[in-house]
């Protein structure tokens, strides 16, 4: 099977955000994040590292009002980078899961790269913020990605009490899932879908 190289740009402007994004699929977890807002850097960091994807994001948007606007654009370019780098779907596992710990929390995260936008969200956080970020942005950036990858996505937390872990968790598993959702296998012909096409 010849595979094509997996790779995007997703430029995004609005006038409240500009989000730029590179994506190699099959890269060895490169990366160079500048969003502004610290905290989705560090999280972006973790995804292109443990999801072994080559990921350069620079992001700029009306965060002295909140961070509400430029985290979901985020979640949306990386939902279309996704799914323009996997192209036809042709030849990929099409589903993953990883369980992933970091220290006291425990998170689950499964994919079907369905053609199908399903967000499960079961996450509770401890606190509200770390330090300027509001954590219940992390559930706006995945319905984002959900919505622009064409990808049901199933996030639990099993447990966890300090915030920034659990988020950390959340970040490590989905990168760890959608690597394995996303790799190819030489046995599967076309789409791995009874229908014929995803």
């Amino acid at each position: 099977m010849v595979i094509m190289a997996r790779k995007a740009k997703i430029l995004r402007r609005t006038k409240e955000t500009e989000v730029l994004v590179h994506l190699n699929l099959d890269g060895r977890g490169e990366s160079k994040i500048s969003t502004s807002i610290h905290f989705m850097d560090h999280m972006l960091t973790l995804f292109a590292r443990h999801g072994l994807v080559d990921l350069e994001v620079t992001g700029k948007g009306d965060t002295h009002i909140d961070d509400h606007h430029l985290v979901e654009d985020l979640g949306i370019c990386l939902g279309d980078a996704v799914r323009k780098a996997i192209g036809q779907k042709g030849g990929i596992e099409r589903y993953g899961s990883a369980i992933v710990p970091m220290d006291e929390s425990l998170c689950s995260v499964v994919i079907d790269v369905s053609g199908r936008p399903y967000l499960i969200y079961h996450v509770k956080f401890k606190s509200r913020k770390s330090s300027k970020f509001d954590f219940a942005l992390v559930k706006e950036f995945f319905k984002s990605f959900s919505d622009h990858s064409g990808i049901t996505l199933h996030i639990n937390l099993i447990y966890g009490n300090n915030s920034h872990h659990i988020a950390e968790a959340i970040f490590k598993a989905f990168a760890l899932a959608l690597r394995r959702a996303v790799t190819t296998h030489d046995r599967i012909k076309g789409v791995l879908s009874t229908k014929g096409s995803l």
